[in-house]
């Protein structure tokens, strides 16, 4: 039988970590499932419980909370690979704010679904990516995506607002931003053989499917196809800005020409003029910085999930 760490932020989703705890462990007792809880106490330290799990011999790791606790058990997971432990499956429930790994591994957003999911026990392996610059000179891996510009300070605004959470505050975030972050800085983005030298709005590198729990930033998508999805958006009008958003919502930027779209394995953004804001996952990778290198690694971590992509569609 499996044996199943089950690490909950309990802080995540303005205490609904918390209030998880108890109908999380009723579930997974009710499937039978042989499994140990931990909460996290502090920045980073599911990454450490998570290396830790895996260094004594459970089979599946479980992040509960939402994408910036996802970040850190699969952070873990990626360390105690790379130190040598024998690989462990990684689970998500998802009680966060965003839940955009999730979304983008095909993981059920209702609690009692995703632990169905864990109790069947399906899996699929997956890329991650490895962001390297910023405040992580050594490297921070991400399953989901790095945002770098318009999108990394609508993340910035949203996580201080304390009326709203979820959706609803990346929307309001999203339209403050419009007047808090317009002057684009003139980057130069190098990918897989290309150069493109502009002011950018947003560079969007996607594993994943979403961010902002809405925004469809690459809706078509693999998180194991071996290659990033690139959204590159040069600077606009504060009006066009404005006309962007539902097409981000809907997923159909592509079409507009100030969206440029591609697909690499490599992807280093360096800013000629001005400063990169940039998140990973949903948490902050910079708020000033100068240089990011990102790079994909195809198939290196197996989640519990739905058969397959094709299936949960």
């Amino acid at each position: 039988m499996s044996r199943y760490k089950i690490i909950i932020n309990p802080t995540s989703g303005r205490g609904a970590g918390q209030r998880a705890i108890t109908p999380i462990e009723q579930m997974l007792r009710e499937h039978q499932l042989d499994f140990e809880i931990a909460l996290t106490e502090r920045p980073w330290h599911a990454a450490e419980l998570a290396q830790q799990a895996a260094a004594d011999g459970f089979d599946i790791v479980v992040a509960v909370g939402g994408d910036g606790t996802a970040n850190e058990v699969l952070n873990g997971l990626m360390l105690a690979k790379r130190a040598g432990i024998a690989n462990v499956a990684m689970g998500v429930l998802s009680v966060g704010r965003g839940n955009d790994f999730a979304f983008g591994v095909d993981v059920p957003r209702d609690l009692a679904a995703g632990c169905r999911v864990l109790a069947q026990n399906r899996r699929r392996v997956i890329d991650i990516g490895l962001a390297t610059g910023g405040l992580h000179p050594e490297g921070r891996y991400f399953g989901n995506g790095v945002g770098i510009g318009f999108d990394a300070v609508v993340g910035f605004v949203a996580v201080k607002m304390k009326r709203l959470s979820g959706f609803p505050s990346y929307i309001v975030a999203a339209l403050k931003t419009i007047f808090l972050y317009y002057r684009a800085p003139l980057v130069k983005i190098e990918f897989d053989g290309q150069t493109i030298t502009q002011r950018a709005l947003m560079v969007s590198t996607m594993n994943g499917r979403r961010l902002g729990g809405g925004f469809k930033m690459s809706e078509h998508g693999k998180t194991d196809d071996g290659l990033f999805d690139l959204t590159i958006a040069r600077q606009v009008s504060r009006a066009k800005i404005l006309a962007l958003i539902p097409k981000f919502l809907q997923g159909t930027q592509a079409s507009d020409p100030a969206v440029q779209i591609a697909q690499a394995r490599r992807v280093v953004v360096t800013a000629l003029e001005g400063v990169l804001p940039a998140h990973i996952d949903g948490e902050t990778l910079c708020v000033e910085g100068k240089q990011l290198t990102l790079e994909l690694a195809p198939r290196q971590i197996e989640i519990v999930t739905v058969a397959s992509q094709e299936d949960a569609r």
